[in-house]
């Protein structure tokens, strides 16, 4: 089922894979923005949202409760920024950005958000070393359940 991407593949799939869906993938930012940042990203080729297929969007209400409900366990965000850039990784993607005031700890590493209150600052942020990636995004496996 995988078909993969140029963008998908920047953001580290398939080690930072976190949870498979028939359109798209949920990934681990490689850059952590805030604890538990994450890429929804489509499987495909499309290079802007109205060329996804109807499937793909109905798709989206199954991946983003997922993402709401295990973030919100995981790192109990205040608010959640869904932010489709595009600029310089073409193909349809979201970062998934968890909002909360101060820091939060995941898989051991303290995580501030620098833009609370107002927009995430994508300028600052943690970079895990390549172990530490791996055992943030294996905590994020390890948690992830689906809606029934």
């Amino acid at each position: 089922m995988t078909e993969s991407n140029a963008t998908i593949l920047k953001f580290g799939y398939p080690d930072t894979l976190i949870a498979e869906y028939p359109d798209g993938f949920v990934l681990l930012r490689p850059q952590q923005v805030t604890a538990g940042a994450l890429v929804l990203a489509h499987r495909g080729g499309a290079t802007a949202f109205s060329d996804l297929s109807p499937a793909a969007f109905a798709g989206l209400a199954q991946v983003i409760p997922d993402i709401e409900r295990n973030l919100k366990a995981l790192v109990e965000y205040e608010r959640i920024n869904y932010l489709m850039l595009m600029m310089v990784d073409p193909h349809v993607h979201f970062h998934v950005i968890p909002r909360y005031g101060g820091s939060r700890t995941i898989a051991g590493l303290e995580v501030t958000d620098h833009g609370w209150p107002r927009t995430p600052d994508l300028t600052q942020f943690l970079q895990p070393a390549a172990a530490d990636l791996a055992r943030i995004a294996q905590a994020v496996r390890s948690a992830w359940r689906r809606q029934a």
